[in-house]
């Protein structure tokens, strides 16, 4: 690390992490020391200044979603910080000192994390290393989904449910900075309003309103063309009556249950497209593609203050549990961060 007079101290062989003592609550979440890692070939050695929450980290933390053959037990799949150390196989791209934000399979609520070079994306200019923690996951999830593919298009009728979460904060303020019209829902009268501060053109409280019945009336006679989804279950009907001719339904979770019915005939005769995908289990060859592409197209919508990354609340490393009850009330609005101590500056072994 760089004192105060800017010599470099050497990385110490152990580090705060956070530990899962057994599948549970936020309360079996404490913090532990355990071994640095070292960067194995084409790897980076970040240190960490934040992680950011997933919902995937609750239901790893619960014991229903084990981390990919070979990733980090750790928990967070996306971090900020400072290179620390190159390991063997690494190109010049990144150097030792390089602020960075990175997605992951795993191992991001610790002092330190081994990261695919390919997975680091320099930290947007404008934005603060903090908070770009924040963006990896729920960036590349959106580019993943509706833009490398070309799901999406300008002028599209675009809904996004859970507008309020991390995902879909990101997803309204791309979509409609790529030429969409916005759509969206969330739980309260107030997450509505911040909805449509970002962009929004609609927002449905789904607790008070039908929402169904207030989209079809926003998108009539046209329909909707584009929706990403994370309920699947019993809202997966109700889209495709939503959905316009040549429609995009994109499921990217399914927090209402996996099983769904339809009638085929309607996907037929609307030329339906339905899709999905997961993001974790991928290759570190078509992460680093799709982090390339956010790169080039996104981060510069951040760099010009088109869009921002949403920050709900900072919780220090050790108060992961406090956190991660935090994001099970879901009363946050955009991303919860941990921060990790005295880890503004990058060291090296």
């Amino acid at each position: 690390m760089l004192g105060i007079l800017g010599q470099v101290t050497s990385i110490p062989q152990s580090m705060r992490s956070i530990d899962i003592t057994a599948p549970g609550g936020p309360e079996v979440l404490r913090l532990a020391s355990t071994p640095v890692p070292r960067p194995g070939r084409g790897e980076v050695l970040v240190r960490t200044v934040a992680a950011a929450l997933n919902r995937a980290d609750l239901l790893q933390r619960q014991g229903h979603y084990p981390p990919p053959s070979g990733a980090s037990p750790i928990l967070g799949m996306e971090l900020s910080g400072y290179i620390a150390e190159l390991g063997p196989g690494t190109t010049s791209r990144r150097q030792v000192g390089d602020a960075v934000c990175a997605l992951l399979a795993g191992g991001g609520y610790a002092e330190y994390c081994a990261v695919p070079e390919g997975q680091c994306m320099a930290v947007p200019t404008g934005i603060s290393i903090r908070d770009a923690a924040a963006l990896p996951e729920a960036t590349i999830t959106v580019w993943a989904n509706l833009f490398e593919p070309r799901r999406l298009f300008p002028g599209d009728l675009f809904l996004v449910q859970g507008g309020a979460s991390g995902i879909g904060t990101i997803a309204i303020q791309v979509a409609r900075a790529f030429g969409a019209r916005v759509a969206t829902t969330a739980g309260s009268a107030e997450k509505c309003s911040f909805c449509l501060s970002l962009g929004a053109e609609v927002a449905v409280n789904y607790r008070t309103q039908d929402w169904a019945a207030e989209l079809a009336h926003w998108s009539q006679p046209h329909g909707i063309d584009a929706i990403l989804d994370m309920v699947a279950g019993d809202y997966f009907p109700k889209h495709i009556d939503l959905l316009a001719t040549g429609g995009r339904l994109v499921h990217i979770a399914t927090s209402h249950g996996s099983q769904v019915t339809t009638d085929v005939r309607v996907v037929m005769i609307k030329r339906l497209l339905i899709t999905g995908s997961t993001l974790r289990p991928r290759s570190v060859e078509e992460k680093s593609s799709l982090a390339r592409g956010a790169e080039k197209e996104v981060w510069p919508l951040f760099t010009s203050g088109q869009i921002r990354p949403i920050i709900d609340r900072v919780f220090p490393l050790e108060q992961a549990a406090e956190a991660h009850g935090w994001m099970e009330t879901g009363q946050h609005t955009g991303k919860i961060i941990l921060e990790c101590e005295e880890a503004a500056v990058p060291a090296t072994r």
